[in-house]
């Protein structure tokens, strides 16, 4: 028998052993895997919205609490849709876009939506009037306000402008904008008809796919959602995009100051608890690998140890026939190579299946395998498991014939 099929037969022979030796490092490496798959994408997700939003800031309910940015007119709370004109008249430096939404749930077909009414930028340009009139007597700089790069009217013609923009140019009182997942599910495209509420309306778009929760909404005309909903004049977020980062900062404390029954918040303190998260799974993956490394090496140790004990007798009956120091050193760790090999590969496989499925209730993030990180928990899963074999593999190399036969 050459040392190939020796190693085969042991593991054949003892598949209970084996399992248990593989037990930890296969949980390790699956816990590692889709912790470090769900961290990265979610810090790609947060740098995405931060390179997107920008200069963004959310006017919200006192009492609402805030984790994801696109979700954050589902708070529950409401404010009143008068804020929108008391923004434009307070003739704001640096308010270059304003944008009330309000957000109901309710059923299409059958499937549970969330409707959510955006007011057409069209109609906000009458307010935008006031504030021309009232920064006509402002003397203050507007700084980088000159150099930005803002929608303009043409930019926000299209529904997709809802995607990149958050806003909309035109919006007809019985026209919808659908995301992409409630369209698949609708079976519906751009003119069909559908029942809201009783009244029918008419699809004028379907958004390509974010990612994100705009894509199981409904886009309608807030003066339609409030009237169909009776939720009078009233909104749960204001978005208003500042021309520039540092226009935004300046735009807080006036904000604070002219809504104080309001929540101010920028974009980046809206991405702050996620970076949180993410940071704590980042340093949870070290600690899963430091676990592994200590507790599956010392495991694996351990049972191979024992396994050498128990040996002993084929052993010496192997170096009796001829067996070197070296071909026995190698028969353990062959075996722990299988081991750790084998372990790796399918706690990698069942760590990335549990990231791809539960990503997106942990994070709200969809998540794609990374070929790299996959790779390195396997070499790391079969590293772990040669230098916990090396020490025992090298006990067994050096073990006397005659002594083995003696205390069998």
């Amino acid at each position: 028998m050459n040392l190939r099929s020796i190693i085969w037969h042991e593991l054949k022979s003892r598949p209970a052993g084996v399992a248990f030796n593989s037990l930890t490092i296969f949980l390790g490496v699956a816990a590692l895997v889709a912790i470090r798959h769900v961290t990265v994408h979610s810090e790609e997700a947060v740098s995405k919205q931060l390179i997107n939003l920008g200069a963004n800031i959310l006017v919200l309910p006192k009492e609402a609490t805030l984790q994801d940015y696109y979700a954050a007119d589902q708070n529950g709370g409401t404010l009143p849709e008068e804020y929108v004109a008391e923004i434009f008249l307070a003739g704001l430096s640096g308010v270059e876009q304003v944008s009330p939404r309000l957000n109901v749930s309710t059923e299409l077909s059958g499937h549970p939506v969330a409707v959510t009414g955006i007011l057409p930028q069209s109609e906000v340009d009458s307010l935008a009037a006031w504030q021309a009139t009232t920064m006509f007597m402002n003397t203050t700089s507007s700084g980088c306000c000159t150099k930005a790069n803002v929608a303009t009217s043409d930019d926000l013609k299209a529904p997709e402008a809802l995607i990149k923009y958050r806003a909309i140019q035109n919006l007809d009182k019985k026209a919808l904008v659908l995301g992409s997942d409630i369209a698949l599910k609708l079976n519906c495209k751009v003119n069909d008809r559908l029942n809201l509420q009783g009244e029918k309306f008419t699809v004028i778009g379907v958004l390509p796919t974010t990612g994100t929760v705009d894509d199981g909404r409904v886009f309608a005309h807030l003066h339609s959602v409030q009237r169909l909903w009776e939720k009078d004049s009233t909104c749960n977020a204001i978005e208003i995009v500042g021309c520039c980062e540092d226009a935004a900062g300046s735009l807080v404390p006036q904000l604070k100051e002219l809504l104080p029954d309001a929540k101010i918040v920028t974009i980046s303190q809206v991405v702050e608890t996620q970076v949180g998260v993410n940071s704590l799974m980042a340093k949870t993956s070290w600690i899963v690998l430091a676990v592994m490394i200590v507790v599956g090496g010392a495991g694996l140790a351990g049972s191979i140890a024992s396994n050498v004990r128990e040996r002993r007798r084929e052993i010496g009956t192997l170096m009796a026939l001829g067996a070197t120091p070296g071909f026995i050193q190698k028969l353990f760790l062959g075996k722990a190579f299988i081991l750790g090999l084998c372990a790796g590969s399918i706690g990698c496989l069942v760590g990335v299946v549990a990231a791809v499925i539960a990503g997106p209730v942990w994070a709200g993030v969809a998540i794609m395998p990374l070929v790299g990180t996959s790779l390195l928990s396997i070499v790391a899963a079969t590293l772990v498991a040669l230098v916990a074999a090396w020490w025992p593999a090298q006990g067994a190399a050096h073990l006397d014939p005659c002594i083995c036969f003696r205390e069998v």
